[in-house]
């Protein structure tokens, strides 16, 4: 047995585990005790257990080994074209950002790392290793805590422990508590408040007060549980951490010459903006105002700062697909982008639309926007539907994506408890199970691999309004 499952890797591994559930007639009881325990974390949807699946993704260690390698070498390219966004003016100009909007993009944060956090989604075949990347994310990347509770929660199921006892060399990550750790870890690598020639790693001290961290956004954009655990995380490593909206956000003169950012809370030395870029641009205010001053100035450490939009756009693989890439990526990475990045056109108002009239094997997006908002895929829609979203999307300068294959795996929903979105798909057996595409975000902390964030759809697009499943995650050690 442990041959066969050796040979055959992770969905394997996923298939035993759906046995040991059939075997215990879809283990409502275990399915209980985790939604039970979700009600009590951070894990939350519109106050509920968060939709999650008892069916976790369970990776062999050569499936880890290449999650790992994806992830890095996608993260080695996405640092090498922030550097040409901001140094070369014809990498730039491929993006077509507002010219006052990629100024910002072009700051110096005061630390070396490009893109501190980062989470690349792709679509994996487990049996064959093949894979194409969805899209790239950065800064908020949702999914940290969800994936860290419901592996919790998947682990308090009688058909887990019973999968465990076959295979004790399974781990997980720490999504939350690793994230943490890297961006105290960029923090005491910035220059320093408003000195560039500041020794790195110098403390930012106001009176007693060491590290002070606001974790910013837009109120009505924040998901409040999510925030709440990062700011317990942050407390219980001896920082000074809270949510601040955007406009409650200052700069305020300390003595001459020595400027601070802060809020109704006080100084804030360190911001984890989780603030979409485009969505900042777009809600002016004096707040925003002050965050991008305190950036320009250098006056706090903020993590991400702009730099980070161009490579979460969804023009970004477009750029990766243009000839402008041969002078900023080596001729490997050229390759591993041809082999895994879905061919990607920006559409206009010349664009040819008899090209992509095949419409299952494409899929369009807004050339901005985010958690799957404004996403069509071809296989989703009628002819008529399709042309309507063909001719808006080349009026809106969105872009057209070649359809990167999903693989599907038989999945049972763990959560029990009714409500939106939640409904069993049509086709499900008597059990509950029923086939539904995976998606793998990879999380990247400092430019190393961190973890997984999984989820599955029943739909052809994976978001929050195709019944979407948030999935536990296992590696072999």
């Amino acid at each position: 047995m442990q041959a066969t499952t050796k040979k055959l890797g992770s969905r394997a591994l996923e298939d035993e585990f759906n046995a040991i559930v059939r075997k215990l007639d879809g283990d409502k009881g275990g399915r209980e005790r985790a939604d039970a325990y979700l009600a009590g974390t951070h894990a939350l949807y519109h106050g509920a257990p968060t939709p999650w699946a008892l069916t976790p993704k369970v990776f062999d260690a050569a499936t880890t080994k290449l999650l790992r390698e994806s992830a890095e070498t996608m993260g080695s390219i996405m640092d090498k074209l922030t550097r040409a966004f901001r140094n070369n003016d014809a990498v730039r100009n491929q993006f077509a950002l507002d010219p006052a909007f990629a100024r910002l993009c072009c700051l110096d944060t005061g630390y070396e790392q490009q893109i501190p956090l980062a989470r690349v989604d792709i679509f994996l075949n487990e049996e064959t290793g093949e894979f194409q990347f969805c899209e790239l994310n950065t800064d908020g990347s949702a999914g940290m805590v969800t994936t860290d509770e419901v592996t919790r929660a998947v682990r308090l199921t009688p058909s887990f422990r019973e999968f465990e006892q076959a295979h004790p060399n399974l781990k997980s990550y720490d999504i939350c508590d690793a994230w943490a750790d890297a961006l105290i870890e960029t923090y005491k690598g910035w220059y320093g408040p408003g000195f560039p020639d500041t020794n790195p790693g110098e403390d930012y001290t106001y009176g007693d007060e060491t590290m002070s961290l606001a974790i910013v956004d837009y109120k009505e954009s924040i998901d409040e549980d999510d925030v709440a655990h990062f700011v317990s995380l942050f407390r219980d490593r001896g920082v000074h951490a809270r949510f601040a909206d955007i406009r409650d956000l200052r700069i305020e003169e300390v003595k001459p010459g020595r400027l601070r950012l802060v809020d109704a809370d006080g100084p804030i030395a360190c911001v984890w903006r989780r603030a979409v870029t485009g969505e900042l641009w777009e809600k002016q205010c004096e707040g925003r105002d002050a965050l991008i001053r305190a950036a320009e100035q250098n006056i706090a450490c903020v993590i991400g700062g702009f730099r980070t939009w161009p490579c979460a756009t969804k023009t970004v693989f477009a750029v990766l697909w243009s000839d402008a890439m041969a002078d900023v990526l080596t001729p490997a990475e050229i390759e591993f982008v041809h082999a895994h990045v879905p061919y990607t056109e920006v559409m206009g108002a010349e664009t040819d639309l008899a090209r992509f009239s095949e419409k299952d094997k494409w899929i369009v997006k807004p050339s901005g926007g985010y958690n799957s908002v404004g996403v069509l895929a071809g296989l989703d829609a009628t002819d008529e539907v399709w042309a309507d979203a063909l001719a808006k999307t080349a009026e809106r300068g969105g872009v057209i994506q070649s359809y990167a294959p999903q693989y599907r795996t038989p999945v049972l929903r763990g959560t029990l408890v009714e409500g939106e979105h939640r409904g069993k798909p049509t086709d499900a057996d008597e059990l509950g199970f029923a086939d539904a595409s995976n998606m793998e975000g990879l999380f990247l902390f400092n430019g190393k691999f961190a973890g997984v964030y999984t989820r599955c759809g029943f739909a052809n697009t994976i978001g929050e309004w195709t019944s979407r499943l948030n999935m536990a995650a296992f590696f072999e050690r």
